[in-house]
């Protein structure tokens, strides 16, 4: 299925250049009761799907010969735990590694492989979680520019990592939060 996506961007586009993974799922539960099938699903969706569209991509970009561009969107999930992420989180952290080890894997092919680790970000995936307005500016007021982020907030960042400009960034994480992580005061 990835090499079916990719053959057609391929088709329509000329090549890859840069490839960005985004998807991500997160239906919130509580650890205890949590339904073996939201776990697959999760781990099938932000796992798997970004392994196996990110080696489509790269095996696209080997055959081309000119090196590229990997930016994976993981989360500050990736680094800290969330009562009802029990099974997002570990998707997370393990697309923020897949990113280290395909850095190595490679670099010989001029292939950099970076991530973004977004805090909360306004989009469809909390939507139904963050209706709760006391919540959301809980939340908020925790972020040290007071205010959580929105989609486009992650646009620059990517831009950066896929562009020259980060010609010598390969295996690093951005954290594009706000100072959410940093702020634990």
């Amino acid at each position: 299925m990835a090499t079916d996506f990719l053959s057609k961007a391929v088709e329509a586009l000329g090549g890859v250049d840069v490839f960005v993974t985004n998807a991500g799922i997160c239906p919130f539960h509580a650890f205890l009761d949590m339904p073996a099938e939201v776990v697959d699903r999760t781990f099938q969706v932000n796992l798997h799907g970004a392994y196996y569209m990110v080696q489509a991509a790269a095996n696209q970009m080997v055959k081309q010969g000119k090196g590229g561009s990997i930016v994976a969107v993981s989360s500050i999930s990736a680094l800290v735990g969330g009562e009802f992420q029990t099974h997002y989180t570990p998707t997370k952290a393990g697309v923020h590694s897949l990113m280290q080890s395909a850095a190595i894997a490679l670099g010989k092919h001029n292939i950099r492989c970076n991530s973004v680790l977004p805090g909360t970000i306004l989009t469809e995936i909390n939507k139904d979680d963050l209706a709760d307005t006391e919540k959301r500016d809980r939340m908020a007021a925790r972020v040290p520019l007071g205010r959580l982020g929105e989609a486009d907030d992650l646009a620059g960042p990517i831009v950066f990592l896929a562009s020259d400009m980060a010609k010598y960034v390969t295996g690093a994480a951005l954290l594009v939060d706000g100072g959410a992580f940093v702020n634990l005061q």
